[in-house]
C-alpha cells in the first residue's frame, strides 16, 4: 500500500479514476508482503505488484468496473505460475477497490508510512461501508482488528460480512557506499525483514533519502567524501529514523567540516563512528553492531513519543 501513495494521490487530485487491489487470502502463492498493493489507472496504466505479476492481469481486466469495493476470486494456473516465474499454480482472494471510496485520510497516514488497518463491510461481497483505524483509534474497531493490528505484521482476515486489513511499513535501509560492510548489511538486514539498497552515486542517494521516514534508516559506508558528504546532508535534511556513519574519527571530522562549510552544522543525529561498540573487526560483526544500534535507537525514538 505504501509504494502506490503518491501515484494515487496525484489521481485523486487530478479528478483521475483510480482502482487499488490487494491481496486478502492466497493459496500456493508466495505473498512475502502483505501490505503490498497495486492501482490501476485508465488505459491500461498500473503501479505495484503482487505475486510475481501473476495477479495484476487479471485485476487489471476488472478494475473501472464498478463504482464500490468488492472480493474477488483469482485462480493461477499452470501456464500463468510459468510466465510469471512461480513454483507453482495458486488462488488468491484480492480485495478490488475505487480509490475514491477509501478513506481520504488513509493516503496522508499511508505517505508519512504510519500503520493503518481498513475495515469494509461487505454484503455479498460488495464493499458498502469501509472504515479506517491506526493506533490510536483501533480499540473501535473491534476484537478481530485488534488482534491482527497486535500481531506487528501486515495481513487481513476474511470474515463472512467484512474484510479486515492491517498495512505495517516494512523498514528501509539505504547503504551509501559499495564496501565489504555494506554487503554485511544488506545481508543482515534481509533476515529482520528490511527493505534494503545500496547507493553508490550523489544524486541517487539525496533523491532517495528525501522520501525516508522516521521509520528507516541510512548508513553511510562510503569513503568518497563527496558522496558521503551528500549523503548526510539528505539525511539530517529528511526524517529518517538513523543515521549512522562508518568510519574513524578523524574521517567523522572531515565529514563534519565537509557539512559546516555547507552550513550543517548540528551532526547531533549522525551515530558515528556508527554501531555499539563491542570490539567489532569483521564487516559482519561491524554490521551486527550497527543493526543493534539501528534497532535500539528506533525502539528508543517509540518509547519517547509514548512518554
Amino acid at each position: 500500500m505504501f509504494g502506490i501513495t503518491l501515484t494515487v494521490a496525484a489521481c485523486l487530485r487530478a479528478g483521475t479514476r483510480a482502482d487499488v487491489a490487494w491481496v486478502v487470502e492466497a493459496d500456493g502463492l508466495p505473498i512475502t508482503d502483505w501490505s503490498e498493493a497495486v492501482v490501476f489507472t485508465p488505459g491500461g496504466g498500473r503501479i505495484g505488484s503482487m505475486a510475481g505479476g501473476a495477479l495484476d492481469e487479471k485485476l487489471a481486466d476488472l478494475a473501472g468496473r464498478w463504482s464500490a469495493g468488492r472480493l474477488i476470486d483469482i485462480e493461477i494456473n499452470d501456464l500463468d505460475a510459468l510466465i510469471a516465474g512461480l513454483p507453482s499454480a495458486g488462488s488468491a482472494r484480492c480485495f478490488l477497490v475505487p480509490a475514491a471510496a477509501l478513506p481520504e485520510a488513509l493516503w496522508d497516514l499511508a505517505a508519512s508510512r504510519q500503520s493503518i488497518c481498513v475495515v469494509c463491510r461487505l454484503e455479498d461481497a460488495e464493499a458498502v461501508e469501509i472504515s479506517l483505524y491506526t493506533a490510536e483509534t483501533i480499540g473501535g474497531a473491534g476484537p478481530v482488528a485488534e488482534q491482527l493490528f497486535a500481531t506487528g505484521a501486515s495481513g487481513s482476515i476474511v470474515q463472512e460480512n467484512a474484510v479486515v486489513s492491517v498495512f505495517r511499513a516494512v523498514p528501509q535501509l539505504v547503504v551509501i557506499g559499495s564496501t565489504p560492510v555494506a554487503d554485511a548489511l544488506i545481508e543482515l538486514a534481509a533476515l529482520v525483514g528490511w527493505q534494503t539498497r545500496v547507493l553508490t552515486d550523489a544524486a541517487s542517494a539525496t533523491g532517495v533519502i528525501a522520501t525516508l521516514s522516521p521509520l528507516d534508516k541510512v548508513v553511510v559506508t562510503a569513503h568518497d567524501l563527496e558522496l558521503a558528504g551528500a549523503a548526510l546532508m539528505a539525511a539530517l535534511e529528511s526524517e529518517v529514523g538513523y543515521i549512522g556513519a562508518l568510519g574513524a574519527h578523524r574521517m567523522q571530522e572531515t565529514r563534519g567540516d565537509w557539512l559546516a562549510y555547507r552550513g550543517v552544522t548540528d551532526l547531533s543525529r549522525i551515530h558515528g563512528p556508527a554501531g555499539f561498540d563491542i570490539g567489532a573487526e569483521s564487516p559482519a560483526e561491524i554490521a551486527v553492531s550497527i543493526l543493534a544500534e539501528a534497532i535500539a535507537a528506533n525502539i528508543a525514538d517509540r518509547a519517547r513519543a509514548v512518554e
